[in-house]
């Protein structure tokens, strides 16, 4: 039994370890692949590329919007199969509520497509990015975001992640006050051509995916050790 346990720990270590370790690397690259203030190309690029990157405002390549929530008391609504997500929730597979058309189109509910770009406007998770697992319905405290042609989704994502300190920073002095759709699609974002935006975009969602895989692993590993624990002993 102790041989058992002993080995599981180890095992429940190696995926910790990877954990870190591929949340220290991303947390570098970062760092080194997007341009610091007054600078037009990153200190670190994919070979063949070398010209400036653009600045454009986010909202000169994105359309975007936020929704609404419907009437909480009218049950009738919350009746449905349409995935409503909230701010806590944009990272999530599923949802704590489901409504229906007839909530869509009595509230300002709109509805988004998997692989959309989530942005936290307000609440705990102000200046949270994810890109959607869903197909389903936001409430007012999340934008969406979709870039227009000749821009990547997880590009757009990314660097909005690395800019959330300064942005939270900068409009939510001390956590007081909310984001708005006008102060984010008035960032300035710094732009390569499409496809080094993909391949920069795909390096960083490939190591999400194994950022993910890693933690996921752990969590499992911790769960299985405890219900073992519970079920050997005494």
């Amino acid at each position: 039994i102790g041989n058992f346990f002993y080995n599981l720990d180890n095992l429940i270590t190696l995926h910790q370890r990877k954990y870190d370790k591929l949340l220290n690397v991303k947390k570098a690259l970062l760092d080194k692949m997007f341009p610091k203030n007054q600078e037009k190309t990153p200190k670190i690029r994919f070979k063949g590329f070398f010209d400036a990157w653009e600045q454009r405002k986010v909202g000169e390549i994105s359309r975007s919007y936020s929704g609404g929530t419907p009437i909480v008391s009218n049950k009738n609504y919350y009746i449905g199969d349409i995935p409503f997500i909230r701010s806590g929730e944009i990272n999530s597979e599923n949802t704590e509520f489901f409504i229906n058309e007839l909530a869509l189109q009595n509230s300002s509910a709109k509805m988004i497509d998997k692989g959309d770009i989530l942005y936290a406007l307000y609440g705990a998770t102000s200046g949270e990015v994810a890109r959607s697992k869903l197909k389903g319905a936001i409430n007012q405290a999340i934008l969406a975001i979709k870039p227009i042609s000749g821009y990547d989704y997880e590009f757009i994502a990314q660097w909005l992640r690395v800019r959330k300190n300064f942005i939270v920073d900068k409009y939510l002095q001390g956590g007081q006050g909310n984001l708005s759709g006008e102060i984010i699609k008035g960032l300035q974002i710094l732009l390569p051509n499409l496809i080094e935006q993909q391949l920069v975009g795909c390096l960083f969602n490939n190591l999400d995916n194994l950022i993910t895989l890693h933690q996921s692993k752990c969590e499992k590993l911790k769960n299985i050790k405890k219900a073992l624990l519970d079920k050997m002993f005494v």
